[in-house]
């Protein structure tokens, strides 16, 4: 059964501004430490880049159901997309931030949306030509995973960086 990739990406795109919306609050809303494993506990970069990570990932595991018959490349297509949407989050934010010298709340949630459509939108292309590495396909939600491990520790361990220090 042939599926419109366009519609599950604008799809996924709703459903992780929704759900990183959410995750945005649901820590202090809730106090709950298991939620802090995949909401922000704080304005940093770090914790900005797991509102885009966890739904995104989520998102792809019900996607995978869908798809993995006619898309053999999955999970690199999404290791790919969910990779460019990582880098674009603190890429814009530092740019913008270095140039101006300050980021209002406007510009904050504004990267966060242009990472998430960076994300799908690379994921679209890659599922139209799909034409990438059909082997090994353990390999990405391996890597995947591991990023997920890695916003866990940071959350309660969190190195020594700009990248994992409030502004707030």
């Amino acid at each position: 059964m042939k599926h419109s990739i366009i519609i599950w990406q604008v799809g996924g795109i709703t459903f992780s501004a929704i759900l990183g919306t959410i995750l945005h609050f649901l820590y202090e809303w809730t106090g709950l430490e298991f939620i802090s494993t995949i909401s922000a506990v704080n304005e940093s970069t770090w914790e900005h880049m797991k509102l885009l990570f966890f739904p995104t990932f989520f998102y792809a595991i019900v996607q995978w159901f869908f798809f993995r018959k006619e898309y053999n490349n999955f999970w690199w297509i999404k290791v790919l997309g969910i990779t460019v949407g990582l880098i674009t989050i603190p890429v814009l934010f530092y740019t913008y931030n270095g140039a101006i010298g300050l980021s209002p709340d406007w510009y904050n949630i504004l990267t966060f949306f242009i990472a998430l459509f960076h994300c799908y939108f690379i994921e679209y292309l890659l599922f139209k030509k799909n034409k990438l590495i059909k082997k090994l396909n353990f390999i990405p939600f391996i890597i995947l995973s591991s990023i997920a491990i890695l916003f866990v520790v940071f959350t309660f361990s969190p190195p020594n960086l700009p990248l994992f220090i409030s502004p707030v």
